[in-house]
């Protein structure tokens, strides 16, 4: 037999059902609205974790006082930086697209319908995740700079390049912006044909391994000569950081300051051309600036599906 209590708890859930909506708290509402952002900053801060620490332990370790054996070569530099962006990427993709990149960004408000709106906010995240991806990377390695330096007052581009790209002596001004266009390009024709569904494309969760597989390519084939920065926020970010732990101004200047018009310039124009090139020669999908607009026939079908 039910007590009174029970029947009067069934009594008043009877009359007064609990509500099916609750207001989530005002922190949850701030929360959500900086996903997207936040999920750029974490997944740019450990693409170059990965990526500026690999170099550091190569570069760093072929210094006797450092480590008493090189702690590998330039492959490893390749293969760590395909790790930092896979796993980057997988931080971020499923939350902000994984854009992880300013040209890719830019690129994507031309000719996908990405909201201009939320541009500079990525890019913010993207730049903000590069200086403190570097920091973190420069705070690790701290006594090994000091010794291949020769004292922790001294910073000079013998390191400034581990944490930012500057091209090779022999490079002409205009190969260096060649060389950035040209994988900059590439990396978009290829980013936009592995996403692609009408094009073969893998399931979501290997995005990440595609990718791994594309900056490793990058690297290993066409990193040589000005480091493949292909984006802005790699270079730029953890550019900035240098030039705040001592480097100085000269890490702007170099060769009439280079770090505008070869990884951040080249890196956007070449992104923009990667993207045109694709959508307007071979993307028939939807979205584009130069998608067709669908037939009452290809609607119907959907509709049926």
């Amino acid at each position: 037999m039910d007590s009174p209590t029970d029947k009067a708890s069934f009594s008043q859930e009877e009359h007064h059902p609990v509500q099916s909506y609750i207001r989530p708290p005002r922190w949850w509402r701030y929360r959500q609205s900086m996903r997207e952002y936040v999920a750029e900053f974490a997944g740019v801060m450990i693409m170059i974790i990965f990526g500026d620490g690999v170099v550091c332990q190569v570069v760093l370790s072929a210094n006797g006082g450092v480590a008493p054996a090189p702690k590998g070569e330039y492959l490893s530099i390749s293969f760590g930086w395909a790790v930092g962006v896979a796993m980057g990427l997988w931080v971020s993709v499923g939350i902000s697209g994984g854009h992880l990149n300013p040209a890719v960004t830019l690129a994507l408000a031309t000719f996908r319908g990405f909201p201009w709106k939320k541009v500079p906010g990525y890019i913010l995240a993207q730049m903000m995740g590069g200086l403190v991806g570097g920091g973190i990377v420069y705070a690790n390695y701290i006594h090994a700079i000091d010794i291949v330096e020769g004292g922790r007052h001294i910073r000079t581009l013998k390191t400034a390049g581990l944490f930012s790209t500057y091209a090779l002596d022999y490079m002409t001004n205009v190969s260096c912006f060649f060389s950035e266009f040209m994988a900059s390009a590439i990396l978009l024709i290829l980013v936009l044909a592995v996403t692609d569904k009408r094009n073969a494309a893998p399931p979501a969760y290997l995005l990440p391994l595609a990718l791994f597989i594309l900056i490793l390519g990058i690297g290993a084939c066409l990193g040589m000569e000005t480091g493949y920065a292909i984006n802005p926020a790699r270079d730029l970010g953890p550019r900035l950081l240098t030039s705040m732990v001592g480097y100085g101004s000269q890490v702007y200047t170099f060769r009439n300051h280079y770090w505008l018009w070869c990884p951040v310039l080249g890196s956007i124009i070449g992104c923009q051309t990667g993207a045109f090139l694709y959508d307007f020669l071979l993307y028939d999908g939807p979205g584009s600036i130069f998608s067709r607009p669908p037939t009452l026939t290809e609607d119907a079908q959907a509709n049926m599906v």
